[in-house]
């Protein structure tokens, strides 16, 4: 058996890995790529032909996990595309508006480049399309965690609670080998233990050999308590100065967690009162998605529901789904929180309120989300004096602020406890999903625990359970 390193490999995005055996070819999530530097690979042709894929396994909804499932049935992938239900549901949100962004960029380049009189780096024709997204999910197949799941050429999956978002699973991935069988797990991405809203991930018994996911496998999240003081601080001083906190938001998960925490404090009269936008239609959706599975979530958030105290409304919030009333938004007096997307700043009409408050210095950018390298969020993150947003300069005077912990991935020490979980250590780890000092930094510190681990370059292919 091969498998191969099609993404999600040296940096954090676009999780893509292909399982070949004798008599079988799956592929485990097809992400989009969302690194500025790697948004090429977006473009180029399957590593592997799309027909000759017998099966799909997503792990869960998020954009660098499924985003280029349309591309993948475009070129002629036939097969299913199994996934958990609300994952099926959220990646309908999730795909069908990366289509209409797609469409919304092309066009918008076409019409600035024309009127700069030149073309850019890029192909001004959307990468798929809204209708291309919808094609792509007739192909999806509903399995159940805890429930085997046959496939070709004698494997077996088996989906399990990951704790990450909702419906994301971990895939345990059972291999013929002669008169024996061997088991590949997949770690998609590991929630973090004690968070709200969702379970703590699930701990496995054994495998032999394991992909998982390193991307804060160098640090710790900071304690829940420490969070919510630092959140409504923020709130606090930005209020009194009189500007705006934008929150760059991830549409599924991440809103959902910052309307409950934003929630609490506002109940607990711990920030003043001010408006709150949700200016996402993909995430109010998502919430849409999240209620409809309440009896998925967690003990304490199924306890609120059961006392009539819902965990994503709260005075003062407001959801917004229209483009003028979203432009509105930024001709209000006062001062406001805005979410919205995308988390990475990478599109979405974020960047719209970004263009109106990163150069005011009464506002504050609040990151909330992981920033991968070289978007627009990590550029703004890492202090860049200037940046550009919809082909014009604008200079950074506003405060920016990362809040460490409203995070649906497992931090270092949480990574190590999922993988201390197995009875006997895994023969083989490979660490994806991660830049590479927070690998190295995992590896280093996994490497007790462990027979063999390994860091795969983008393209690596190995052999598994050789005979």
């Amino acid at each position: 058996m091969h498998l191969s390193f099609l993404g999600a490999a040296g940096q954090v995005t676009g999780s893509r890995f292909l399982v070949e055996t004798d008599e079988a070819t799956i592929l485990v999530d097809c992400g989009m790529f969302q690194e500025r530097s790697f948004l090429a690979r977006n473009w180029e042709p399957s590593p592997v032909p799309p027909e000759a894929i017998d099966a799909v396994l997503l792990t869960h909804a998020h954009l660098d996990h499924c985003g280029l499932l349309p591309r993948l049935v475009a070129d002629g992938f036939r097969g299913p595309i199994y996934a958990t239900p609300p994952s099926i549901d959220l990646a309908r949100i999730v795909l069908e508006d990366a289509g209409r962004i797609q469409e919304e960029d092309a066009a918008y380049k076409r019409r600035r480049h024309k009127r700069e009189g030149r073309r850019g780096p890029h192909p001004e024709v959307p990468l798929y399309t809204a209708k291309e997204a919808t094609e792509a999910l007739r192909g999806f197949r509903i399995t159940t965690f805890d429930r085997p799941l046959a496939l070709p050429g004698g494997l077996e999956a088996r989906y399990v609670d990951a704790g990450h978002i909702l419906g994301a699973a971990m895939i345990v991935l059972t291999v013929p080998c002669g008169r024996e069988t061997r088991r590949l797990v997949f770690s998609g991405d590991i929630g973090d233990w004690e968070r709200p809203l969702m379970h703590d991930p699930t701990l496995l018994d054994h495998a032999d050999a394991v992909v998982m996911e390193s991307t804060y496998g160098d640090r710790d999240h900071p304690s829940r308590d420490d969070l919510l003081e630092r959140l409504a601080a923020t709130v606090r001083s930005t209020a009194d100065a009189g500007g705006n906190v934008v929150i760059p938001t991830f549409a599924i998960d991440r809103a959902q967690e910052l309307l409950y925490t934003l929630g609490i404090l506002a109940r607990d009269g711990r920030i003043p009162r001010l408006t709150v936008f949700l200016d996402s239609p993909m995430a109010i959706n998502a919430t849409t998605v999240y209620k409809r599975y309440a009896r998925l979530l967690d003990e304490e958030t199924r306890a609120m529901l059961a006392a009539r105290t819902h965990p994503f409304q709260f005075p003062g919030l407001h959801f917004v789904r229209s483009a003028e009333e979203s432009r509105s938004i930024n001709s209000i007096r006062g001062s406001c929180i805005i979410l919205a997307g995308s988390g990475m700043c990478t599109g979405g009409r974020v960047k719209h309120h970004l263009r109106h408050n990163i150069h005011r210095p009464e506002s504050t950018i609040l990151f909330s989300g992981y920033q991968a390298r070289d978007t627009l969020g990590r550029r703004i993150l890492e202090g860049e004096p200037e940046v550009r947003i919809h082909g014009r300069t604008y200079p950074v005077h506003a405060r920016i602020e990362r809040l460490d912990g409203i995070s649906a991935h497992a931090d270092r020490s949480g990574l190590l406890r999922w993988l201390r979980g197995f009875d006997r250590p895994p023969a083989r780890v490979f660490l994806v999903h991660g830049e590479q000092a927070a690998a190295a930094a995992l590896a280093e510190a996994a490497r007790e625990h462990c027979g063999s681990i390994t860091i795969p370059a983008y393209g690596d292919r190995v052999e598994l359970f050789a005979g």
